[in-house]
């Protein structure tokens, strides 16, 4: 699954620090995440597209596999 979540987050001007921090979550969960490297839990998704205000389908893109 593709993500905007660097592209929002710098959007912001935030570091991965300041997003981790507001999301209640580790630096390397952001990164990871940035990275394609971990799909996040539903709750975390929901509360990510909360804080940027968007949907989760405009953050989080599924492709089929």
């Amino acid at each position: 699954m593709d993500n905007r979540l660097r592209e929002l987050r710098e959007q912001m001007g935030w570091s991965q620090a300041a997003l981790a921090e507001r999301l209640e979550v580790s630096r390397q969960t952001i990164n990871a995440l940035e990275t394609g490297k971990y799909d996040p839990s539903l709750p975390l998704a929901f509360r990510i597209a909360k804080l940027f205000d968007e949907s989760i389908e405009s953050v989080f893109i599924y492709h089929e596999p």
